[in-house]
């Protein structure tokens, strides 16, 4: 089932302009972060204070039909604010291309978070150099259908 609620675009205008382009091109076109190369998918949260829906592009990390959200916010000492949304709510929707469905979003722990987090690192290095730059350690969400 869909989540439903107002729809309140991020502060932030590149979010905003690629959530636009993805969606109204099922995920042909601003489907990389940033033109870096890397795909990304599109999450749908309800806001932990404000109950709106909140849209994100976060980078796609995808194994067997499971997704991983990646809480690093670029290796800042903060998570960002989307983590709040998925802790609060943990239901969300996920839209990879033209296919979108409802998914349940949980924290990961132990020996789950660890493979996750080397199959995270393999599909986008980068996220190495954010988990050197924070002291904090990066929150990783495993997105499942509903």
């Amino acid at each position: 089932m869909a989540l439903t609620g107002t729809y309140v675009p991020s502060a932030a205008q590149w979010v905003r302009d690629q959530v636009a382009e993805y969606e109204a091109s099922n995920g042909e076109r601003a489907n990389t972060l940033r033109d870096t190369g890397y795909p990304i998918v599109v999450i749908t949260s309800v806001g932990a204070k404000s109950g709106h829906l909140r849209k994100n592009p976060v980078m796609k990390v995808e194994r067997d039909g499971a997704y991983l959200a990646v809480a690093s916010l670029g290796g800042a000492p903060q998570n960002p604010e989307w983590y709040h949304n998925l802790v609060a709510h943990p239901e969300a929707e996920l839209q990879d291309g033209a296919e979108k469905h409802v998914y349940t979003a949980r924290i990961l722990e132990g020996e789950e978070r660890t493979d996750w987090w080397r199959h995270a690192v393999a599909t986008w290095p980068t996220y190495a150099s954010y988990q050197e730059k924070t002291d904090r350690e990066i929150p990783l969400f495993l997105l499942e259908r509903a």
